[in-house]
């Protein structure tokens, strides 16, 4: 079979034009980058803003993957291609980040024959969101160190500074780093330490915004650090909130592209699940709502982190009820957390495989949590035997939950078919979706449900750091907001070798950070990094182009 990049460079685009007349979108509410790809106007809203919506809303989550990840964006869009045979459909999904593109995970298009176009540019540098972020994070960053240099006026503290500095790669070498060495005229010497751009606190705001004046009014309320008289001080303190907001005038506003076979998808935000709250934009999701009867989107990694945060987190803030949730499961990732290794994944194990099913179970208990129809998609890999397929399809028939094989890598959304018509009859069942706690609860409690609700935890543990930070955000007053778990993702555990469904373990709670321009708590578990580094061999080594411009190795 051919890459994914070979299949994406020889498939025929329809101009961007073309894909937008299929949502009723006119050329006067584009915005072009070139033939493929445009972002949608704020005009278009404001035309759309009284439209009913009685769209259905789609999630797709998956189990806890391996590091080769499972194909959970895949299936997103096979299942948004499939639908649109017999519905009118889009896809809503987050975008790539330069770090894992060049790192291990690999971009975030798809692949197979269930891909969005153009890869490349979607994969590389897209729109400029990314660095539209980066830049308005990097702008308040060195405005704030000015300030420092030139008297410190608001008397802010050195020791408790909040804000960092982000770029969009892996690079663990500025995990902790010092800055104004030298000369005086360098600034403060101060240690300092690098974010990447999808785990900064603008990213968050940016897919949580209604509107420009909305992400105005949360970046000034970004919390910048506090003074020496222990006052907390705010971006609206520095006076930025109106630069950062002019940076992110064009970033703001969606993305709008096509899949291998034409079907609209909407980009837009990149937030990793794993350190940040992974999801799409809420205006892209909305505007999706406006312009189609179903609307596919996923959230990342597995279902104990993005699909958690999707549910507690951005549909409370957002006011969405999902429809029904496809939870990507794999005969591969079922192996790996049955205790198989990675390299020998593609050897038939039905007794590791077994093992595994725990893992999928958990999931299956936890999403049903959330009161909504559940389908659980087997994404079909080349390796994958008939046996161990069935195995995957009898035990879901015993935990009482809808199961189909996909093949949307392959057939793309011919290998679907089966899949959507079972979602279309879960979507006309009832959806009786409520959060798993209410944000008026003490934020211990809250993170307790999820640990043991979620994770499968007996308890949770505080470092004398976490529960200091807890005690501060409750004398501010801003205790009653949701909680964003930074955590593994190759695990339900905060360990990432806990594999399958551990028991008799607790949840370890190193720092708690306050996020009062997104909107939540940010608690960090593990030996998780909010800077993650590249491996031995990072997928960079592959990639190059030719004296014409064309890309290769890009999966």
């Amino acid at each position: 079979m051919l890459s994914d990049i070979e299949i994406a460079q020889q498939t025929k685009m329809l101009p961007i034009t073309e894909i937008a007349k299929k949502l009723g979108i006119f050329t006067e509410d584009l915005e072009l980058y070139g033939k493929y790809k445009a972002k949608l106007s704020e005009e278009l809203f404001l035309r759309l803003s009284n439209k009913p919506n009685h769209s259905k809303l789609i999630l797709v989550t998956a189990i806890n993957p391996t590091p080769a990840g499972e194909g959970k964006t895949t299936t997103t869009i096979a299942l948004g291609m499939a639908l649109t045979h017999t519905k009118n459909a889009i896809i809503t999904l987050r975008e790539p980040s330069l770090g894992p593109v060049f790192g291990l995970k690999g971009g975030a298009t798809g692949g197979g024959y269930s891909q969005v176009l153009p890869m490349e540019e979607i994969n590389l540098h897209f729109t400029g969101d990314m660095h539209a972020i980066t830049t308005a994070n990097n702008l308040l960053c060195a405005v704030v160190d000015n300030h420092l240099y030139h008297g410190n006026e608001l008397k802010l503290d050195l020791e408790r500074i909040c804000i960092q500095r982000c770029m969009d790669m892996n690079d663990r070498s500025l995990r902790s780093i010092s800055i104004g060495q030298g000369a005086k005229t360098n600034g403060l010497e101060r240690a300092d330490s690098l974010v990447i751009t999808v785990a900064s606190e603008i990213m968050a705001i940016l897919c949580l915004a209604e509107d420009l004046q909305d992400l105005k009014n949360r970046l000034g309320n970004i919390l910048v650090g506090y003074s020496t008289s222990d006052q907390p001080l705010f971006v609206r303190d520095f006076k930025m909130q109106g630069a950062m907001a002019a940076l992110l005038k064009e970033a703001i506003k969606p993305n709008l592209v096509q899949t291998i076979e034409n079907t609209p998808a909407i980009i837009h935000g990149g937030p990793f699940a794993n350190i940040a709250h992974g999801c799409n934009s809420i205006r892209a999701t909305k505007l999706a709502l406006k312009l189609a009867d179903y609307c596919v989107t996923e959230a990342g990694f597995g279902s104990d982190l993005g699909a958690e945060k999707f549910l507690d987190i951005k549909c409370p803030v957002a006011g969405f009820i999902p429809s029904a949730i496809v939870l990507v499961a794999t005969v591969r990732a079922l192996k790996y957390n049955g205790g198989i290794t990675k390299e020998n994944l593609a050897l038939e194990n039905l007794p590791a495989l077994h093992s595994g099913l725990c893992n999928l179970a958990a999931h299956i208990e936890n999403l049903k949590q959330y009161g909504v129809p559940l389908i659980v998609s087997i994404n079909k890999f080349l390796t994958d035997t008939e046996e161990e397929l069935q195995a995957v399809l009898d035990f879901c028939q015993t935990q009482e939950v809808v199961a189909e094989v996909c093949e949307g890598f392959a057939k793309g959304s011919a290998g679907a078919a089966n899949l959507a018509k079972k979602v279309i009859a879960l979507c006309e069942t009832k959806s009786n979706f409520a959060p798993l706690y209410s944000t008026t609860q003490p934020i211990k409690e809250k993170i307790s449900i999820l640990a043991k609700k979620i994770y499968g935890a007996d308890g949770v543990v505080y470092s004398e750091l976490a529960e200091e930070k807890i005690l501060q955000i409750e004398k501010l007053g801003f205790a009653a907001l949701p909680i964003c778990v930074a955590k593994t993702q190759y695990s339900l555990s905060d360990n990432a070798k806990l594999l399958g469904r551990p028991t008799g373990f607790n949840i370890n709670i190193k720092n708690v950070k306050l996020s009062t321009g997104a909107g939540f708590i940010v608690v960090l578990t593990g030996d998780i990094m909010t800077m993650p580094g590249l491996p031995k061999f990072p997928a960079a080594l592959n990639i190059d182009i030719d004296n014409q411009g064309n890309i290769s190795g890009l999966f």
